[in-house]
């Protein structure tokens, strides 16, 4: 059985070192020409990558904002004074009155006596109409039952009326006087005409008092207003007594 295990082991020889070397070049070419092959055959269709890819910017990340400040120590309020409270008044002690008690009772009080009795007023006159007695906060010489004259204000005067305006029921006095208004110069001179119409306030005595102007013309108002309030009308009589009156006054103005 050694015999055996010796004479089946071959020895290696040079020959055999050259082929196994040649095997494992075959090999590896063959190996490396199924790997490299797809690779370079797959790198020559693959598109133009553009510069601007390839090229890399290191971002640098911004600086982190600085801590925030710490808040401000806190001053603490000052403190309130309180008014102390101020203690009650403690009531004082009122004094009592020290009673004296008689020991004993005198049996009569001496009357001091002026030497006068009723008897010696009866020749005094009194005053006249007086009340036996008197009144307290009576009058001398005045009635019994009666107040002291006092003067009263006399009473206030009437609120003046306001004057009555013609038309309707109420026909306007007749004109007494009529002044004709005075043609202005200038008005002329300008070719200037129309009509200025006026409210008239006529007092009880039947003259004009006060006059205003409802339709304007500018050169005529002032010759209307001074003829107007030259005019008279018979006074305006209601129950009896004269009134205050108003009415409306048209004066024309023409150049023939």
């Amino acid at each position: 059985m050694f015999d055996l295990i010796v004479n089946g082991h071959r020895n290696t020889t040079r020959r055999d070192i050259a082929l196994l070397a040649i095997s494992w070049a075959l090999h590896s070419l063959v190996i490396g020409a199924v790997v490299l092959l797809p690779l370079l055959f797959a790198t020559a269709h693959l598109p133009a990558v553009p510069e601007e890819v390839l090229t890399y910017v290191a971002v640098v990340a911004p600086l982190p904002p600085p801590p925030p400040l710490p808040p401000p120590a806190s001053t603490p309020a000052p403190a309130v004074k309180r008014p102390s409270p101020r203690p009650a008044p403690m009531p004082r002690p009122v004094p009592q009155a020290q009673v004296v008690v008689a020991r004993e009772i005198p049996p009569s009080i001496d009357m001091a006596d002026d030497g006068e009795s009723a008897s010696d007023f009866d020749g005094v006159d009194g005053i006249a109409d007086g009340v036996p007695g008197g009144v307290p906060g009576g009058v001398p010489g005045g009635i019994v039952g009666s107040i002291a004259d006092v003067t009263q204000p006399p009473p206030p005067a009437p609120a003046p009326r306001a004057p009555v305006r013609t038309g309707g029921q109420i026909q306007a006095p007749a004109l007494v006087k009529r002044v004709p208004p005075v043609y202005p110069p200038l008005a002329v001179r300008a070719k200037v005409q129309g009509v200025v119409i006026l409210e008239a306030t006529v007092g009880r005595d039947g003259r004009v008092e006060d006059v205003e102007v409802l339709r304007s013309v500018p050169l005529l108002d002032r010759a209307a207003i001074d003829a107007v309030r030259q005019w008279v009308y018979d006074p305006l009589l209601l129950n009896g007594q004269a009134e205050r009156f108003i009415l409306t006054v048209t004066v024309s103005f023409g150049l023939s």
